[in-house]
This record gives C-alpha cells, sequence and structure tokens, in this order.
C-alpha cells in the first residue's frame, strides 16, 4: 500500500479539515482573490468536463436543445415573479455602476435563469405547434453565500440549467418526471451515489414552482446533501410574463413550464462520499485518468513496454508517469488523484513478461501477464465501481433510521447522524419551528408515496393527524 500522504488530516480527527486538504492536494481548485470564488484547476474541471460528456447526450435523447442566454438580468424583469424574487432576493449580486456612470436600472447577475427564459419564450411562443421547447444551457450562475466551501457552497459555481415549456400540464409534469429518472440513472451509475428520491415540501420547494423533486444523498459526517433539483412549475411563470399559445381551437392558452439542474456540487459530494485519507477514490466513468501506469525506473526497456500497454489500452483514458520523482511518490500521486488502477512496471516484471495491477479502491494488487491485461480492465473497472456503490450504500442504510416523536428525533441525530424519516403534517410553520428547534429541515417526501393509511399518524413535531412520512436530517 502506498505512503499516507502527510497533509492529509485523518478523516476521523477532522472530517471538515479532511475534506478541504483533499481538495487542495488533488489539485482540483485553488482559492481565487474574491472570497466565494474558486478557480478550478485541470484536473478539477476534467471532471466537470466528464460528468458533461455522461450527461449531455441523456438530455438530447430527450430532443433538448443547448443554448446560451446572458449573464445579466434588468430589475424590473426580475421583479416580475414575486415569490422568485424573494426566494433569491438575499443572495443576488448586482451591477449598478459601468465605469463613472451610475445605471439608471440594476443588472442582476443570474442567481438561476428562470426570468430569462420566460421573457424570451413570451416572444417566441404564439401557437401550439411552437411548443415544446426544451432547452438547456451549461453556464456559471452567482449566488452570494456567507459561508462557502469549495464545490459544496460557492458564491459562484458552474451547473447546467434546463427550462421547458409545455401545451398542457401533463406533458409538463411528466417531462419534470424524465429529467428526475436521468439524474437518479446518473448518479447512481456514474457517479455511484446512493439517492434518495423525492419531492420537497412546501417549506423547502423551489421559489416560484408547484412541485419540486430531489435527489439526496449522505455524507460520511452524517449530514444530507441536495445534488439535484427538477421543478414543476405549472402556468406560475407564464401568467406573470406573459407567455399564450393558441391552441388547436385558436383559444389562447398559458403555457406550462419546468426547469431542472445539478452543479459542480456533485463533484463535492463524490469527494466526501468515496474518497479516504488516501485522497480522492472517483467512479471509473469520471476519472479524469482511469489508468496511470508506473515504471519503477525510466529505462528504456521499461518506457516501451508501458507505451506498449497504453496503446493497447487506448480506448481508456491512460497516462504513463514518465516524472523523475520516485516510484512510491508515484504511487501515492496515483493514490491522491484517485486514479481507479495502477500497473506497475519493473525489471523483475520484464523478466517474467507481467505487471501488477492495483486497484485505488481497495488496494488489492494482482500480478498478471502483460497479454492479459487488456482484457480483464472492463471487469476490474465494473467490480470497482460496484464496490464503490456498495460501501456507499451500506452506509447510508446504516444511517438511516426512524422516530415517531421529537424527543426520539432528536435521540437519533445524536445517536445515529443520517436520515430520520418521521411522520410529519407538512405545514410550513411546523418545519419552520422544526428548524429552529433542531437546526435541520425536512430533506424530501420519498417516492413513489406511499398508499393513504387508513389510520393516521402523529406529525412528530405538532402532534397533529398526518399522512405524510418524510426524511428529515441535517444537510449542507
Amino acid at each position: 500500500m502506498a505512503k499516507l500522504i502527510d497533509k492529509i488530516t485523518p478523516q476521523k480527527e477532522n472530517f471538515s479539515q479532511w475534506y478541504t486538504d483533499i481538495v487542495k492536494n488533488a489539485k482540483l481548485v485553488e482559492y481565487g482573490p474574491t472570497k466565494g470564488m474558486l478557480i478550478l484547476r485541470p484536473y478539477g474541471y476534467a471532471i466537470w468536463e466528464n460528468i458533461q460528456k455522461e450527461l449531455d447526450p441523456e438530455f438530447k435523447k430527450l430532443g433538448v436543445e443547448n443554448v446560451y442566454f446572458p449573464l445579466l438580468i434588468p430589475e424590473s424583469l426580475f421583479m416580475k415573479e414575486v415569490e422568485h424574487v424573494e426566494g433569491f432576493a438575499p443572495e443576488v449580486a448586482m451591477v449598478t455602476q459601468v465605469g463613472n456612470k451610475v445605471l439608471e436600472e440594476r443588472l442582476f447577475i443570474r442567481p438561476t435563469s428562470e426570468v430569462l427564459m420566460a421573457n424570451f419564450f413570451e416572444k417566441e411562443v404564439k401557437s401550439y405547434r411552437d411548443l415544446p421547447l426544451l432547452y438547456n444551457q451549461w453556464v456559471n450562475v452567482m449566488r452570494w453565500e456567507k459561508t462557502t466551501r469549495p464545490f459544496l457552497r460557492t458564491s459562484e459555481f458552474l451547473w447546467q440549467e434546463g427550462h421547458t415549456l409545455h401545451n398542457n400540464s401533463q406533458e409538463a409534469q411528466e417531462f419534470t418526471l424524465k429529467i428526475l429518472k436521468v439524474y437518479e440513472t446518473f448518479m447512481r451509475d456514474v457517479l455511484r451515489l446512493p439517492v434518495v428520491v423525492g419531492q420537497k415540501t412546501e417549506h423547502e420547494k423551489f421559489a416560484g414552482a408547484q412541485t419540486t423533486y430531489t435527489l439526496e444523498t449522505l455524507m460520511p459526517d452524517g449530514q444530507a446533501l441536495q445534488v439535484g433539483t427538477s421543478h414543476y412549475f405549472g402556468d406560475n411563470f407564464a401568467k406573470a410574463y406573459n407567455i399564450r399559445f393558441q391552441n388547436q381551437n385558436s383559444a389562447w392558452e398559458y403555457a406550462y413550464g419546468t426547469s431542472w439542474g445539478v452543479s459542480t456540487r456533485m463533484i463535492g459530494a463524490l469527494i466526501m462520499t468515496h474518497s479516504d485519507d488516501y485522497g480522492l477514490v472517483l467512479p471509473t466513468k469520471i476519472a479524469p485518468i482511469q489508468i496511470m501506469i508506473i515504471v519503477v525506473k525510466n529505462t528504456p526497456e521499461l518506457l516501451d513496454v508501458a507505451q506498449e500497454l497504453k496503446t493497447k489500452l487506448s480506448h481508456y483514458r491512460v497516462q504513463i508517469d514518465t516524472t523523475d520523482r520516485s516510484f512510491g511518490y508515484k504511487m501515492s500521486e496515483a493514490d491522491l488523484k484517485g486514479i481507479p488502477l495502477r500497473i506497475e512496471v519493473g525489471p523483475r516484471d520484464l523478466a517474467t513478461n507481467s505487471a501488477t495491477i492495483s486497484r485505488r479502491d481497495n488496494h488489492e494488487k494482482t500480478v498478471l501477464d502483460l497479454a492479459k491485461i487488456p482484457g480483464v480492465v472492463k471487469d476490474l473497472f465494473k467490480e470497482y465501481d460496484a464496490n464503490l456503490m456498495a460501501k456507499a450504500e451500506a452506509y447510508s442504510t446504516q444511517r438511516t433510521s426512524k422516530a415517531l416523536d421529537l424527543v426520539s428525533y432528536q435521540d437519533q441525530l445524536v445517536r445515529n447522524p443520517g436520515y430520520v424519516l418521521v411522520p410529519f403534517c407538512g405545514k410550513v410553520s411546523c418545519e419552520a419551528e422544526v428548524k429552529q428547534k433542531t437546526a435541520t429541515n425536512s430533506r424530501c417526501i420519498p417516492l413513489p408515496k406511499k398508499k393513504n393509511s387508513p389510520v393516521k399518524q402523529l406529525c412528530f413535531n405538532c402532534g397533529e393527524p398526518c399522512d405524510l412520512e418524510v426524511y428529515f436530517a441535517r444537510a449542507y
């Protein structure tokens, strides 16, 4: 096993510092000169690029087209949808002056693009024949955060935001759920994150939405992290921005909208879920380097073998470490970067025409004939990814419990921090009270919803009869 990197604080000693140490030492980001603004270094950005490469084709299969909308939103336009404005007002950054000239109207730096899309849709849509409009953009947004942490919560971050418009409610609701399924499949099959899929409560739903669906995953410190959302707007934005179309009977109707998004926050979820005290552990499909070939010495004979292996493995992302660092340092660096497989070649291996394969997830080593290596990589990747998911699911299951009242709920938070499933009335005022008492909130009403029981339960906080079961937790 490679030597422990001294700069990484052990996870059990200080989880927060462990996370920061990995982000910095793996060279994913650097702090920018402005608070809450990060520089994504090449290795960190490469993870985001691979996320895009996996997700974007799935959107396109549903007929979604990529677009780009402006960064700045006029204040008068932003203020048209009151509930939406109230939800983002504390985090909105503004441009008020250009050079020496004070602007007549303030410009908001986009925290999200619903109002820009709605303004465009009002001009674009006139007939049922213009619908549906299915748009997505890969952009940056800004939400001025008081407390920041790399990837998890930053003032500026990268994301994709999808916005669609439909000519009937059913189609819009169905599309909201189709995207939710795309996200769920991606989280499980690509990122290897066990997610709880559900609907947000009234207290937690997106500002301006009729229904918000969410994907929640549990971090090793027992806190939940929202990694994706899909919103059904109904005709809320259409009425605010006068988006109407003539239906097949020539009558005017308001259109129905959705929006949905995931962000670089997923990278934070990956780091915390899979990594260890040696550094990153990355799933194979998004690892910038899937295989690192390391030679004991940079001799012509060993480098020739390494190059031949790389050629035979060319359909994977493979690199050869040709630096003049020590062999031990190279192995430690590969661990730190979370490279799924290492292939180690030395003089003794040449004598037996073999090499050693080392897995990043469990550090298991296997000596194989050079000729057999290309044929086993696919199965090793499959086993590797399955192991990541199994470990993460086991943790999530272990940290999920139930409670019937506030006392037992608080006891569970202390004894076994994680998800706690509770009976809940769903009232906004009740949830605000829970948040004030416990510094926790609802994560979601799990899907599929259970059928109403003939015997109602009592809300774990207010004691009123209820038929909802909801996950609550501390959260990032």
